[in-house]
């Protein structure tokens, strides 16, 4: 799935560090036992699997990958014009919401 910006300007954005952490999303992952390192890891290597274009002020989208053996979503906004990502929340995905594959929303 195509995300609804550049991707690569995206992943160039997080590798020069141009991120902006919110304080209720690090407070999220200390209490998910999610660090740093893991969530640069999915932004940087990461299968998009939902878009939201109309998210405000930025379009966004749900990533999913696998760093330390566990799956993890990852829903970053991106300023494309100011090169500039926004993590907006992360979790692992829980399998009583979603099919094994991590991917799809059971209904």
């Amino acid at each position: 799935m195509n995300p609804p910006f550049d991707i690569k300007l995206f992943r160039q954005s997080v590798v020069e560090g141009a991120i902006i952490w919110r304080k209720h999303t690090l407070e999220k992952m200390i209490g998910r036992g999610i660090s740093h390192e893991e969530v640069l890891e999915v932004m940087e290597h990461g299968e998009v699997i939902q878009n939201y274009d109309n998210n405000k002020p930025f379009p966004s989208m749900l990533m999913l990958s696998f760093p330390t053996n566990r799956p993890l979503h990852v829903v970053a906004a991106f300023d494309e014009a100011n090169r500039t990502v926004f993590v907006i929340t992360t979790y692992e995905p829980d399998l009583t919401i979603f099919e094994p594959d991590f991917k799809t929303k059971r209904k």
